[in-house]
């Protein structure tokens, strides 16, 4: 009875002279609304995290702070601060706001801010540090791209050049992050540097494709906005990470006695940057260091180049003495295809190379069983979401 008389009023509203007009309006309206709430956190977000940034990096500096304590800060202030606000502080997230300040310093937020005002800054002296003037209003204005872009800028630029390239056309261009993305992936940069007629390669970059657009749905449930704010998502990109890490281990140690666990999350400093080795393995009968670097998402040419640095660091500082070159595995979940890549190209012969490859897993069986492993514990972690939210 109550279907019927839904179906009723349905029918009733819907002959009304222009109420298909007004239906769609209000559709605008809303989805507007969204859109720019979305980005008025976002920017808000972003000029927090610089100066959480800013924070970090002068606590750092600090003359009577010993290394060791230096070295600690970030984990400490991660336990700190995810037990009070909750997600969204891990140590990758705390280097990434330090990375982001130390990439956009005080002076350049001034010179963005005073070309978007007549009223420029008050003069600041030497023993004051220029950022203490800004608050998160005006940090805010100086921030035009949302925190998942200027994620992607850093974390993906091979170079401070590629960086402000790609920062100067999404913002030229209006690009999504997902078009951002697709665009780092490509190597436009490098391309571009290599194009005889570059003004054309812009031109033919510059259009968006159907799989770039982003709805203001999406905008609104951005992970980082969600973060944020300590709102709940379906489920933590972080934590299905974390499980399939768990999930790797506990398989690569059950095909047999050749894999020895050696740690998780291990991490390593190259210069003033943190790294972070997700597995770290020993393969007794190739005895040497098998190196492993799992993310969720697509396998990209950055994936490659960093595994590179880590598999440099492993063979200075962990590899004993009489143990052969350590190798490295590169493993992307994404959402209904996973890849496998072992990292050989630092061995010193074709030889160890084929060797490796004979005696390691086979990727295809690696990516067969991260495929599995995603979806399993996806559909775990909704069920719980949904048992949570009864």
């Amino acid at each position: 009875m109550k279907n019927s008389s839904v179906k009723k009023s349905e029918t009733t509203h819907g002959s009304l002279k222009g109420y298909d007009s007004v239906l769609s309006g209000l559709v605008d309206l809303l989805e507007s609304a969204r859109t720019t709430s979305s980005r008025t956190i976002n920017a808000i977000m972003t000029a927090t995290y610089w100066e959480i940034g800013r924070r970090i990096v002068e606590f750092e500096q600090g003359g009577d702070i010993r290394a060791e304590y230096k070295a600690g800060l970030l984990e400490r202030l991660s336990r700190d601060l995810t037990s009070r606000f909750g997600r969204g502080f891990s140590v990758d997230n705390l280097e990434t706001m330090r990375l982001f300040y130390k990439a956009y310093p005080p002076e350049r937020i001034s010179e963005t801010l005073s070309r978007k005002s007549d009223a420029l800054l008050s003069s600041t002296s030497k023993s004051e540090t220029p950022s203490r003037k800004f608050n998160l209003s005006d940090l805010s204005g100086a921030f035009p791209l949302s925190w998942s872009h200027y994620v992607q800028l850093l974390r993906r630029s091979r170079s401070a050049e590629a960086r402000a390239f790609y920062e100067t056309e999404a913002l030229r261009c209006g690009w999504s992050v997902r078009q951002l993305d697709r665009q780092i992936s490509s190597l436009f940069y490098e391309r571009i540097l290599l194009s005889k007629n570059k003004t054309a390669m812009l031109k033919k970059g510059a259009p968006s494709r159907p799989e770039d657009m982003v709805t203001p749905d999406e905008e609104i449930k951005d992970p980082y906005i969600l973060e944020f704010l300590n709102l709940k998502d379906e489920y933590s990109e972080n934590d299905l990470e974390q499980a399939l890490i768990q999930q790797l281990e506990k398989f690569l140690l059950e095909l047999g006695g050749d894999f020895a666990f050696i740690g998780r999350q291990r991490r390593l400093r190259i210069g003033d940057d943190w790294y972070r080795v997700d597995l770290l393995f020993f393969h007794r009968r190739l005895r040497c260091l098998v190196v492993i670097d799992l993310k969720v998402g697509k396998f990209t040419h950055a994936d490659a180049g960093q595994m590179h640095l880590y598999l440099n660091y492993a063979r200075e500082h962990w590899t004993n003495e009489g143990e052969n070159p350590p190798v490295g595995l590169i493993l992307c979940a994404e959402k209904n295809a996973a890849v496998a890549h072992y990292a050989l190209e630092g061995l010193p012969n074709k030889v160890m190379a084929a060797e490796y490859k004979m005696k390691l897993p086979d990727e295809k069986m690696l990516a067969a069983e991260l495929k599995r492993s995603r979806k399993l514990l996806e559909s775990r972690i909704l069920v719980s979401v949904k048992k949570e939210s009864r």
